[in-house]
């Protein structure tokens, strides 16, 4: 009979949290506006000051490390919300987590400034910051260092329970159409604006061949043999080949910047570089081919101040997709697992969960 007992109230502690979080989902509206500025400000004043202090830390070590975070923010936000979910290293539900699958391993990092900074929020105001807010404020801070933007971060997030690498579907590849990138930046209320502006991000960072050596060489003859993509600029082609070998792979750890002209300045040089025929992605050239967009890019290489005004904004935008707040959720203690009293009820059942994804052979952007 105890152990009936014990075995009824979990299950029903279990679908207490699978109620309440079914709440939060058919709820998306509220928890947007339930993100405030200033949210810290009477709990823990100082956490966006450490956070920021973590993220100037890393940075004067490596400049590249800003990319980084910036990416990992975006990477969060596209699956399941703005909930650092991709932070989790363990899946209480079982299975890879989103940290662990192929767009984001071994490319995405960032990790180990995000737990610096939650080291040092927790020792100030335990139990108190959320996961999500620390990787929205490494972003902003990020970008500060790198472009010299600044902007508010509405806070209040909630970190999620579940991490679940087939649900990375929602990432758009480097060999994204301009169909597949006006939907799946549609699926998440952003726009095609918003998608050109954001796709901005790619002027920082470096990525590993596997994400474009396709374009440069035709892997289905043997030996492979040179190739040039369409948009691809002859000259920059030579050179990326030169870079990547042929038999590259998904672990080839060469990386090259992904603007060569400028790769730790957020500018508007990237815009600049495509019409060049000198976007690395397959994904970057697509911007060229669509007139709506093609019109967006012009718009942005003429004009550094206003693509930085509409970044920062699309930034605080992107920020509020899915999120968790209120009693949604909870405040991870460590940002790489569920606080310990969440583990019996968060592997009951797994919520929106996506079918298995197939894994192909393509790579993702590094940073």
């Amino acid at each position: 009979m105890a152990k009936e007992s014990k075995l009824t109230a979990g299950v029903a502690a279990a679908l207490t949290v699978v109620a309440a979080c079914a709440l939060c989902l058919l709820l998306p509206a509220t928890a947007r506006a339930q993100l405030r500025v200033g949210f810290y400000d009477t709990s823990c004043p100082n956490a966006e000051a450490l956070v920021r202090q973590a993220v100037a830390a890393a940075f004067a070590k490596d400049a590249g490390i800003a990319a980084g975070l910036i990416r990992l923010h975006f990477h969060d936000c596209f699956v399941r919300g703005c909930d650092g979910s991709v932070l989790l290293t363990v899946n209480p539900g079982g299975g890879q987590t989103e940290r662990d699958a192929l767009p984001n391993n071994p490319s995405l990092r960032g990790f180990d400034v995000i737990d610096a900074a939650k080291t040092a929020v927790e020792q100030s105001c335990p139990r108190t910051v959320s996961c999500a807010d620390i990787v929205a404020f490494a972003a902003r801070d990020s970008i500060s260092l790198t472009g010299s933007v600044s902007y508010q971060v509405p806070a209040g997030r909630r970190d999620g329970r579940v991490s679940n690498a087939t649900e990375t579907v929602d990432l758009p590849p480097p060999t994204s159409t301009a169909q597949s990138l006006t939907d799946l930046f549609k699926a998440k209320e952003l726009s095609v604006e918003d998608m050109v502006v954001l796709s901005g991000a790619h002027t920082v960072g470096r990525s590993f061949c596997a994400s474009f050596f396709k374009r440069v060489w035709n892997t289905s003859t043997n030996p492979a043999t040179a190739i040039v993509d369409a948009g691809l600029s002859p000259s920059y082609a030579q050179l990326l080949r030169a870079l990547c070998p042929s038999n590259t792979t998904q672990t080839t750890p060469i990386t090259t910047a992904m603007d060569p002209g400028t790769p730790n300045v957020l500018d508007n040089n990237y815009y600049k570089l495509l019409p060049r025929g000198m976007g690395l992605f397959f994904s970057d050239n697509q911007l060229r081919v669509n007139p709506q967009m093609a019109a967006l890019v012009s718009s942005f290489a003429s004009n550094e101040t206003l693509w930085k005004e509409k970044f920062a904004a699309a930034m605080v935008k992107m920020g509020r997709i899915q999120v968790q707040t209120g009693t949604c959720g909870e405040v991870r203690l460590n940002c790489g697992v569920v606080n310990p009293s969440s583990y019996s009820s968060s592997s009951a059942v797994e919520l929106g969960s996506s079918a298995p994804a197939a894994v192909g052979e393509e790579g993702y952007a590094a940073s």
